[in-house]
């Protein structure tokens, strides 16, 4: 059994994990009973910790808001990625949390052990931020949306789209948000609740939605919610979303896992926006296609050596390159302008090699 100090600090870690825990259940993780356990959780609030207990047979604990931050507890990867995001923040990219990043920053650093100190310096001092276009996401938006997701708790939202049309919303088979639509469904009665205050861009309505939130993805300066609603998985720009509060019913997470969750954005949002779209016939294996394209693309298995792929970007001539650079022979099979964009190229090449015969 754990020494009561160590052990206290073992459950302070494990309520900061989960937002629920119950009290057989983390009587167990510790080895103790659930007496011992109460009379922890008891020094805990002597200490400062807002520790919530649930009566009944079903009851448990959580780590509540009090009114006074109580210290967190970091191991030395946690310490350095906290250092390492507070950097990254400071530079830009999520609005109203620059100078606060500086603050918060200096102090980690103050109580930071000498070695790990120079490991975030030297992730710093061997790494570039390069500043691009986007929008800044607002920091009380983005923090919204991943309370949401850790507390499994449905997102009520307006999402307003007119700024870039299909890619600001688009589900997994690359579709845009449903026009025309008042209101989203929603199967938790629940979450029929006046809205108290809305948070994220302000101007126009847009599209009512009530969705499981899953996963935030960040993809280059851009901010995504990945969420399960009425049309299955779907994709979100943060910047886009106008939160309503209260959140709605909790929920079942469904399961996805972060690479999946990163392809989903990846797919929607550059399908959502290609304005040219071909089929192509190539002569390789899905596989080497799949890994030699800019962007994820599912072929279409022919053989062994030979695939078809649908594939899209801004225009024909755009597309005719990235073919290029697949290395593999190819045949375009529905699209005359990439046909005719292809044979430019090939003249383009022949005549750049002309001299050396």
């Amino acid at each position: 059994m754990l020494e009561t100090s160590a052990r206290l600090l073992r459950v302070l870690s494990l309520l900061q994990v989960r937002r629920d825990w119950g009290g057989a259940e983390l009587a167990g993780r510790l080895g103790v009973s659930t007496r011992t356990l109460r009379t922890d959780m008891e020094r805990l609030r002597v200490l400062g910790y807002p520790v919530e207990a649930r009566p009944g047979v079903a009851g448990g604990y959580r780590l509540g808001a009090g009114g006074e931050l109580p210290p967190l507890l970091l191991d030395d990867e946690e310490a350095v990625a906290v250092a390492v995001g507070l950097r990254t923040a400071a530079g830009g990219g999520i609005a109203g949390i620059e100078e606060t990043s500086v603050r918060a920053l200096v102090k980690l650093e103050q109580v930071l052990p000498s070695r790990l100190r120079h490991r975030v310096r030297a992730i710093s001092a061997a790494t570039v931020a390069v500043g691009g276009g986007g929008p800044q996401v607002d920091a009380e938006v983005l923090t919204a949306v991943a309370g949401a997701i850790r507390d499994r708790e449905r997102l009520r939202f307006e999402y307003v789209a007119e700024a870039a049309g299909g890619a600001w919303g688009t589900a997994q088979d690359g579709s845009s948000p449903r026009e025309g639509r008042a209101e989203a469904d929603d199967t938790a009665p629940a979450d029929n609740v006046a809205p108290a205050d809305n948070v994220g861009p302000a101007g126009s309505v847009g599209l009512a939605e009530v969705v499981e939130p899953h996963r935030l993805v960040a993809w280059g300066r851009r901010w995504y919610l990945v969420a399960w609603g009425n049309e299955g998985w779907r994709s979100y720009r943060v910047d886009g979303m106008r939160i309503k509060s209260p959140n709605g019913a909790r929920f079942a997470p469904r399961e996805l896992g972060e690479e999946e969750a990163g392809d989903l954005v990846r797919r929607s949002v550059g399908e959502a926006s290609w304005h040219y779209r071909a089929r192509v016939k190539v002569e390789a294996s899905s596989l080497y296609v799949r890994n030699r394209m800019p962007m994820p693309i599912e072929p279409e298995v022919v053989d062994d050596d030979t695939c078809i792929v649908e594939l899209g970007s801004d225009n024909p001539h755009q597309l005719a390159l990235w073919l290029g650079l697949m290395d593999a022979d190819f045949e375009v099979l529905d699209a005359p302008e990439l046909a005719e964009a292809v044979r430019a190229v090939g003249d383009r090449y022949h005549r750049a090699a002309r001299n050396h015969n």
